[in-house]
């Protein structure tokens, strides 16, 4: 079974909780607090593993999460970092959020990705001692770790794409320019799955896909195209391979436009992918056939190479014309990860802004969840930043809470492990 898509949960690992302690010696009277920190939660990261083909075993395996890190203990000690967990996938994944369509990760060469960042460790008591607060009695729990819904979407890295209706010889044609072995019969959807071929030519070699068979209404999903039109989208060039013959009552001209609608219904960006298109079954052909169809495509601006997969003529001129081309063109399609914008972070604090203050020993504590996001991406030491930190404060009504509680000018104020002094 080939799966390339799936939807897996992930939580990475708590922060481990600070602790309060202190420290007690004989003959050492009032040793002070000595509570240690929390460890940091386990990150979830994820892994190229090029022996993996598909997606197959998420769908046994939905769910991971990362160990929470240990807490702190007494003498300064600070809890262990937990282990990362490192999930593995396959070349060419693309990680999604699932709940908002964001991209998190493409997972193209090895550098480790970390989709979900585990929480950092509470600070023990030992950090909150000052002249005026000498003797602590409180710590600070561990931060919580990430958790995402997935989506994953397994996209072939492949230099070319070979498209076409079923049956017009693109498994044929993979498996004589290539040491790929696909099933092939004469019959509809022969092939089930994409099938990858290295290509090597006398200078270089490239990646050749052979992309199920497309039919009209593959875009909506008809036919098994559907399934597979994801794994066009990286390729550099698309060979269009078309039955120049009509050998089955299908029409040529006819063929071409239709898969050309399928692969602009699927991904507008598609049309802008560089094509070639290789006039198979030649040798079924007439000579008025094959040179009515070159006419037909040379007036799109488009390059034809007429062969004969059965019998590998032509195949030699269309493998040095794909070289050629992929010579010109940039390299394999990346996805660039896409994090929070300020609306994005605006959006979920207007949705979501619950919070509570408590004061222990001076200290006006602020605890809310949402905070956490925004303070990952504020430059205190940035003006525009800084103002930006104030407005949620503001806007989210911290503030006015600060105020009716009797906070002063000059008290401190902390908010996950960040402090800084109350201002009017």
């Amino acid at each position: 079974m080939f799966v390339d898509i799936a939807r897996v949960f992930v939580k990475a690992g708590d922060g481990g909780d600070g602790a309060v302690s202190f420290h007690r010696e004989k003959y050492v009277a009032a040793g002070g607090p000595d509570g240690g920190d929390g460890g940091k939660g386990g990150d979830i990261v994820f892994v190229a593993d090029s022996n993996m083909s598909n997606l197959i075993d998420f769908k046994y395996k939905r769910k991971f999460v990362a160990e929470k890190g240990e807490n702190g203990s007494k003498k300064r000690c600070y809890g262990k970092n937990a282990p990362d967990l490192i999930v593995k996938v396959p070349v060419g994944t693309v990680v999604y959020d699932d709940d908002t369509g964001r991209i998190l990760a493409d997972i193209s060469d090895d550098t480790p990705q970390v989709i979900a960042v585990g929480g950092k460790g509470g600070k023990g008591n030992a950090h909150f001692a000052t002249s005026t607060r000498q003797i602590p009695k409180f710590a600070k729990p561990g931060f919580k770790g990430d958790s995402y819904n997935l989506r994953l979407e397994l996209k072939l890295i492949a230099d070319v794409g070979l498209v076409g209706f079923p049956n017009v010889g693109k498994s044929t044609l993979i498996s004589v320019v290539s040491a790929a072995k696909p099933k092939i019969a004469n019959y509809h959807f022969t092939t089930l799955t994409p099938v990858l071929g290295v290509v090597k030519t006398n200078d270089t070699s490239f990646v050749m896909a052979d992309i199920p068979g497309l039919i009209e209404g593959a875009s909506e999903g008809v036919g098994l195209g559907h399934e597979f039109l994801r794994h066009v989208e990286r390729c550099r060039l698309i060979v269009h391979v078309v039955d120049v013959s009509g050998s089955e009552g299908r029409d040529p001209k006819e063929d071409y436009e239709t898969i050309c609608r399928e692969l602009e219904n699927f991904n507008e960006e598609l049309c802008q992918v560089p094509m070639l298109v290789a006039a198979n079954k030649s040798d079924m052909a007439t000579s008025e056939q094959l040179d009515d169809f070159k006419q037909f495509i040379e007036q799109k601006g488009l390059d034809v190479v007429t062969i004969s997969a059965a019998t590998t003529s032509g195949t030699d001129e269309l493998v040095n014309k794909i070289s050629q081309m992929l010579a010109a063109l940039p390299p394999v399609k990346r996805y660039e990860a896409q994090p929070l914008t300020r609306e994005e972070l605006d959006e979920k604090l207007l949705t979501n802004k619950d919070f509570s203050v408590t004061v222990e020993d001076g200290v006006y504590f602020v605890e809310a969840d949402w905070l956490y996001d925004i303070l990952r991406v504020v430059n205190m030491d940035d003006y525009s930043s800084l103002q930006y930190f104030q407005r949620v404060l503001q806007t989210s009504g911290i503030i006015d809470k600060l105020e009716q509680m009797g906070i002063n000018e000059g008290d401190t104020v902390a908010i996950f492990d960040f402090e800084f002094e109350y201002m009017r």
